[in-house]
């Protein structure tokens, strides 16, 4: 692979994401510059995914929980592939463009949930990551490892602020898993300006605490520091894994490390300074991507489709030698419910009890026709009966358990059960 060819596409996707901000005269150009490399690295040479295929059942799922960076996240799918064109990076941020101010869950291809509230996306990201662990011990055999994937997330500073990702990430390194990974924009910027004001503390020690992997890469331009921390974390399943990416916010503009490149454009005048720091002639047409890199991204484009065409051998061999476990992982995957779902009165409900009880034995009844129910509650199932009988708990040691205890972690409960939903396959 030529490195100045991976640096163009790399700076391409910076240019496209100001271009889009500029065109729309509103944005968050920061992230885009500073995290660049990042997730042009993870999207480039570790995530499993299939740009014709945005659906794949197996791909790894990313969470861009950041989601004022979405600039970025739309051009980098630009680039590889997917169905966002340039004239969407132009409609950015207007209304009916599939290229939202912040990334909407089914309106544009590539996009995993819909992130703004920060924290929500790193919380929502432990439920999908739980739901690939629970899927895969339920259906996996020797031999056939069907359901095989990561999952991913950006954050920012102000993720990890919010109290959910605490909440969530506690919970994520208690049920060790290991196939999750966070990264972590490390600019020390907000809004209104230097973390130093409100965020001081060591978030290394918070994520070693809940039993997390932490990884540093001092230089956000190191796009092989970033490369072997990823090959490191993807390495160890047995923990979830941080990884601190030491940034610059606004890089090659002129506000790099400025609070002001955040959340407002960078003009015309700043916009086309950056341009030139990134290598772009002003005589360069706007929204334009280089034969070069086209075809470049086009070559990977290319390598990813052939992955996933392999894992559909696989998914095949699998289906043809165990077609009863296929049927039931396929009608949970449609949505599909028991035609007699309620084909009888459930004749203790007629007993006068507590409330609590008769949505016990209704829960139970349910689960015993809907091999795909998985839930719980927060420190309160054996008061209010959410307990799914004879199904074990979820935990490192029995992911295919169907009662999750939260703890007392409310807010993380409900977006780790929006993860497990949007993960597909299961019901909450």
């Amino acid at each position: 692979m030529s490195q100045d060819l991976y640096q163009q596409a790399i700076n391409t996707a910076r240019a496209l994401s100001i271009e889009a901000i500029e065109a729309a005269n509103s944005g968050h150009p920061g992230l885009p510059l500073g995290a660049a490399p990042t997730l042009f690295e993870l999207y480039f040479n570790h995530l499993q995914h299939n740009p014709l295929n945005p659906e794949w059942l197996n791909r790894d799922r990313f969470i861009m929980s950041a989601g004022h960076g979405s600039a970025l996240l739309y051009s980098v799918l630009h680039l590889l592939g997917y169905q966002i064109s340039g004239t969407d990076l132009k409609q950015f941020r207007q209304l009916g463009s599939n290229t939202p101010g912040h990334p909407e869950y089914g309106n544009t291809p590539g996009v995993e949930m819909t992130t703004g509230p920060l924290g929500q996306g790193l919380a929502t990201a432990v439920g999908m990551a739980m739901a690939e662990a629970h899927l895969a011990a339920r259906y996996n055999r020797p031999g056939f490892p069907v359901i095989d994937h990561y999952t991913y997330a950006l954050t920012g500073d102000g993720d990890l602020m919010e109290g959910i990702s605490y909440e969530a990430s506690s919970l994520a390194g208690h049920f060790g898993l290991g196939k999750l990974i966070v990264l972590y924009d490390d600019n020390r910027i907000t809004i209104d300006g230097s973390t130093d004001i409100t965020f001081t503390e060591d978030i290394s020690a918070r994520y070693q605490s809940c039993g997390w992997q932490v990884l540093t890469v001092d230089d956000g331009e190191d796009t092989a520091a970033i490369k072997l921390a990823l090959e490191t974390a993807r390495s160890n399943t047995a923990q979830p894994s941080l990884i601190a990416v030491r940034t610059i916010i606004g890089n090659f503009s002129p506000l790099a490390g400025d609070a002001k490149s955040h959340g407002a454009p960078l003009g015309s005048a700043a916009a086309e300074s950056t341009l030139l720091q990134l290598g772009f002639p002003a005589e360069r047409a706007a929204f334009s991507v280089s034969s070069e890199v086209k075809k470049f991204m086009q070559e990977r484009q290319n390598i990813l489709a052939q992955i996933e065409d392999d894992w559909q051998k696989l998914y095949r061999a699998w289906k043809s030698a165990f077609p009863d476990l296929a049927a039931e992982f396929e009608n949970n995957l449609a949505g599909n419910l028991p035609t007699d779902l309620f084909p009888e009165k459930i004749d203790s409900l007629s007993e006068s009890q507590p409330t609590r009880v008769h949505s016990g034995r209704v829960l139970n009844f349910l689960n015993r026709k809907l091999p795909n129910l998985i839930g719980g509650s927060a420190d309160l199932a054996s008061s209010n009966n959410l307990v799914l009988e004879g199904d074990g708990s979820f935990c490192r040691a029995t992911p295919e358990g169907k009662n999750i205890h939260f703890g007392v972690r409310e807010h993380a409960m409900g977006a780790i059960v929006n993860g497990l939903i949007l993960h597909g396959g299961l019901r909450s």
